[in-house]
């Protein structure tokens, strides 16, 4: 499935995670706002790309950095927050207002 398909999948209540988003967020810091605080300016900006369905290589080439370097960004994201998959990044994006569907 492709990011914009989990996209329109989340936006569209169709995708269930297998722990919400919640529960990431009280991992880090017990609210989305203290979760979010966790993140680095530069995380911030390639989970918002990744939630607006932008594939790995494009967020890449976008930053200047390699495609390695963006997918150690994610999972550097979803250990910070307890997510486990791109769909729980998207949800958990749309909900701290990050990106909209």
């Amino acid at each position: 499935m492709t990011r914009r398909k989990i996209l329109q999948a989340v936006g569209a209540g169709a995708l269930a995670s297998s722990a919400p988003v919640s529960a990431g967020a009280s991992q880090a810091g017990g609210d989305g706002a203290a979760a979010f605080s966790v993140l680095t300016p530069r995380e911030r900006e390639v989970l918002q790309l990744m939630a607006e369905g932008e594939p790995t290589k494009a967020i890449a080439a976008r930053l200047a950095v390699s495609v390695k370097t963006v997918e150690t960004y994610r999972q550097q994201i979803m250990e910070k927050l307890d997510l486990h998959s791109v769909a729980e990044l998207t949800k958990y994006a749309i909900r701290e207002g990050l990106t909209e569907l």
